[in-house]
């Protein structure tokens, strides 16, 4: 499978763009800025947009929903807990020092246990809250991959105190959904460098003891 990691905008969000070789569709998971340099991948490689997946409603990673599904009309999926902070798009835009992009229409409310199909194969959903209501991490078995959003960094986790952040809840998150996957996983953050399940349980200091 094709898959290449661009960090779009200011805060350099990593944006993942899988495709498969057979079917040319293409899943682009938080496209928060720089819709044409995203772009510019899946036509290298002769793909076409048929998913966008939002792992949570924070406007580095969701700023350029909009402008991706009405170039690609490919339906979006976020999770509805997120929606409060979607709507207040333009006060993230205000913290952020930059202008509110438009927002678009949510076609998918993924949930705990759902799976996505999308590039020929299954992507397990995993409700992970604690960064935001409706963070979501995305696993998919056949790569032993995670795309992690901003819930597990290398050396770290996501923030929680901007609103709706619970530093407790993103703690039972981690033990709970995460810790359980296999220990070569690969873990593919919001931002940062990649690690790996094995790795955070060993030497992320906020981790220890879980």
């Amino acid at each position: 499978m094709i898959h290449e990691i661009l960090p779009v905008g200011l805060l350099q969000c990593n944006c993942s763009i899988f495709g498969d070789e057979q079917s040319r569709e293409a899943l682009v998971i938080d496209p928060g800025d720089e819709i044409e340099a995203i772009l510019a991948i899946v036509n290298r490689h002769g793909l076409q947009v048929r998913t966008i997946v939002i792992t949570h409603a924070h406007i580095d990673h969701i700023g350029g929903a909009h402008k991706l599904k009405s170039l690609t009309g490919a339906p979006v999926y976020m999770h509805g807990a997120d929606q409060f902070l979607y709507d207040r798009l333009d006060m993230q835009a205000g913290w952020m020092g930059v202008s509110t992009p438009p927002r678009t229409e949510i076609d998918h409310n993924p949930r705990e246990g759902d799976r996505i199909l999308a590039c020929g194969t299954e992507w397990y959903v995993l409700h992970t809250p604690g960064h935001t209501p409706g963070s979501i991490c995305l696993w998919l078995p056949v790569e032993r991959k995670l795309l992690a959003g901003d819930t597990l960094f290398r050396d770290s986790i996501g923030r929680t105190d901007l609103p709706g952040g619970d530093s407790r809840q993103i703690l039972r998150s981690i033990r709970d959904k995460l810790f359980p996957l296999p220990e070569d996983a690969a873990v593919i953050p919001g931002h940062g460098d990649l690690t790996s399940i094995g790795r955070e349980k060993e030497f992320n200091y906020f981790l220890q003891g879980l």
